[in-house]
């Protein structure tokens, strides 16, 4: 039988920018922790009395690499009891205890049609482990977009490393929305202001039944893109397929 809970400790905390920190878990042992791209885990951290009050869900950002380690990439949230205490009271060494990974947010078997990933912030964490569970695997795919959404240019998380992932993979086009910036600086990659909605609409606004969009982020951006996708643009529910993170 599969194990329910494993026990970790963290063995690496990384800033990825103002707001943000990656934090990698080891679990005791070497058992594997295996799990599907896309998916995530339930963390059981001290901040309630009450259980279910514990308990936070983050998807898991590295891809499945058949070891025993995990990645998160995590936002802090103003007055948000997880996220306080991941920046102020996890070090080296804090023991995080997790459920074993689940959820169905991740790719079929076999790709057969253009994938558009659609997120914001931290959502972007699933398609990182997607894009390199594909690279690393060389599994069959077709076209690749990538469309992330933040403020401004601090909050673009794995900049270098899209950047460095693009060329290793010419099927993968990457574009960014930045929603509070004046000046565009140049980039590799395509870069917009405003939000992510308008450049799905731009590339892909003509129905085709060729094309799954995978979304992740919060509520009301994924009520707004499935709105537009649906309703406005004309898309099959069937072709939509979501990750909420409140």
């Amino acid at each position: 039988m599969a194990k329910k809970w494993f026990d970790s400790k963290v063995i690496k905390i990384e800033a990825e920018s103002s707001t943000t920190k990656r934090f990698w878990v080891q679990v005791e042992g070497d058992e594997i922790v295996d799990f599907k791209a896309g998916q995530f885990v339930t963390l059981d951290l001290p901040i309630s009395d009450k259980r279910t009050k514990r308990w936070r869900s983050y998807s898991i950002a590295n891809a499945p690499d058949q070891s025993n380690i995990l990645e998160f990439c995590i936002v802090l949230l103003e007055g948000g009891a997880a996220t306080t205490y991941f920046f102020e009271e996890v070090e080296m060494g804090t023991e995080i205890k997790f459920k074993k990974p689940a959820g169905g947010f991740y790719l079929p078997e076999k790709i057969e049609t253009d994938l558009v990933f659609i997120c914001t912030g931290t959502g972007v964490a699933p398609f990182r482990s997607m894009l390199w569970d594909i690279y690393n695997n060389k599994i069959p795919h077709k076209n690749i977009h990538l469309i992330f959404g933040t403020r401004t240019e601090d909050g673009i998380l794995y900049e270098k490393e899209l950047e460095d992932l693009m060329e290793k993979m010419p099927d993968l086009k990457y574009s960014v929305a930045l929603s509070r910036t004046k000046i565009l600086p140049e980039k590799k990659y395509e870069l917009v202001k405003g939000y992510v909605h308008p450049i799905y609409q731009k590339y892909f606004g003509k129905v085709r039944n060729d094309v799954d969009f995978w979304i992740c982020g919060w509520s009301n951006m994924i009520d707004e893109a499935v709105a537009k996708l649906i309703v406005e643009m004309g898309y099959d529910k069937n072709q939509i397929h979501y990750e909420l993170y409140g």
